[in-house]
């Protein structure tokens, strides 16, 4: 797909980290870009930045999804773009004894509830809606190509370590449904994939103190630092262009394999 000013995207998690570098390239790059986050000042702070629109959009809440993209579409028309970067992550052990107890508390229920909610049913309810919507637009090549749908995983779904059991599981689902999704929009001329980024120097890790960031960095065989977000954000503007791109899921990663912890 080429790349200009006739073509939107919209970007979930679009306030921050691989989201935001994705909504700037593409934004570089020509595109209509529609930012969807939780975070208002931030979002819309951006989308100024990159003349785009900001959608205050909660990915678990059905008619936040629908809201945000009746204010995307009527401000910058039907998307052909999707990239879903909205997600979190949390770690908590299967079952683990209490620090100084005899006592066993199991991973609670609604923490992994939660974090599928978000990371993998909000990334398919967003691409559900976007897909439908893309069924409706004219192709734009000769191969008959409407769209294009971006997920993003993580390095967790293949190698999740100690206290990842939730997020990975929800990484994971975004990796088995990527080619089921591919082959059903197939015959319709819309693309899936979906980028597994390894060690990234985004917001989940901002938190960390600057020796343990790079301890981690250190761990990628090569280049051993971590991840820089428009590292992500090319990779995608790549996948948006090359139209042989489907139903692949792709590490992102460094050559790293996650150790156990």
């Amino acid at each position: 797909m080429q790349l200009n000013r006739s073509v939107t995207a919209v970007i979930t998690g679009g306030a921050s980290g691989l989201g935001e570098a994705t909504a700037r390239e593409l934004a570089a790059a020509g595109v209509r870009v529609a930012i969807f986050d939780r975070d208002k000042a931030r979002g819309e702070k951006v989308a100024a930045e990159i003349d785009g629109v900001f959608c205050e959009v909660d990915v678990t809440n059905e008619q936040s999804v629908i809201d945000g993209f009746k204010k995307s579409r009527a401000a910058l028309g039907q998307e052909r773009i999707m990239i879903n970067c909205a997600g979190t992550g949390i770690a908590i052990k299967t079952a683990s004894r209490k620090k100084d107890s005899p006592e066993v508390a199991a991973h609670p229920t609604e923490h992994f509830d939660r974090l599928i909610q978000i990371n993998l049913v909000g990334t398919f309810r967003c691409l559900a809606k976007s897909a439908a919507g893309m069924l409706s637009l004219d192709p734009v090549t000769e191969d008959g190509e409407r769209g294009v749908i971006i997920n993003t995983g993580s390095v967790a779904a293949e190698d999740g370590q100690v206290g990842q059991a939730a997020y990975s599981a929800s990484k994971g689902g975004i990796v088995g449904m990527t080619l089921p999704i591919a082959r059903d929009l197939s015959r319709d001329g819309v693309r899936c994939c979906t980028i597994l980024p390894g060690l990234f120097n985004t917001p989940l890790l901002a938190g960390a103190p600057e020796e343990v960031r790079k301890s981690l960095g250190a761990q990628v065989p090569f280049p051993s630092r971590l991840g820089h977000p428009y590292e992500y954000a090319k990779l995608a503007r790549h996948i948006c262009e090359n139209s042989m791109l489907n139903g692949e899921v792709i590490r992102l990663d460094g050559a790293i394999r996650m150790a156990p912890r």
